[in-house]
């Protein structure tokens, strides 16, 4: 059995594997997904493999933390994604997250989001957590307002002329 990062009522969040390969092909060509984080190029297991080695494994193994599965605690079945990224180009780790759209509106995200926040600062004592996301995810905005974090500016990453806003706790 894959041990739980953190369970929540309803979720427990592990650690990604190799195995995971047909769920992240699944997430990442989510219209959601597409529309609010962009086009990740993964449409075989081979990619899902790299996606998988060189960011949430690569994570693991250079900061203690990373994306993870999100999954039912009953059954076991994936529905997401959820961790603590360090990007270069960041001060500080964000939260990231996403569901599957059969997921949404469920609580799912807020369940998992707001556990993340508190496992961040309480078990990896990180602090501030900064969460980026476009102008036009309203759903996003909403979420993180309600786990604590507020808007602090409007950004580009450099070389890069999409403006994204940034949010902290």
């Amino acid at each position: 059995m894959k041990k739980s990062i953190l369970e929540t009522e309803r979720l427990r969040l592990r650690p990604f594997t190799l195995a995971d390969t047909k769920f992240i092909i699944e997430l990442v060509n989510t219209p959601g997904w597409l529309e609010f984080i962009g086009d990740s190029n993964i449409k075989t297991d081979e990619q899902a493999q790299e996606y998988l080695l060189n960011g949430p494994l690569k994570s693991y193994e250079l900061n203690g933390y990373g994306l993870s599965m999100v999954e039912m605690k009953n059954d076991r079945t994936a529905i997401g994604m959820c961790g603590i990224i360090k990007r270069e180009l960041l001060e500080n780790p964000d939260i990231g997250f996403a569901l599957l759209p059969a997921y949404f509106g469920k609580g799912y995200a807020f369940e998992i989001a707001s556990a993340m926040m508190n496992f961040a600062k309480n078990n990896l004592k990180l602090s501030p957590i900064y969460a980026i996301t476009l102008p036009n995810n309203i759903s996003s905005i909403k979420l993180l307002e309600k786990i604590g974090l507020k808007y602090s500016k409007t950004f580009c990453f450099p070389g890069d002329d999409e403006e994204l806003l940034l949010y902290s706790n």
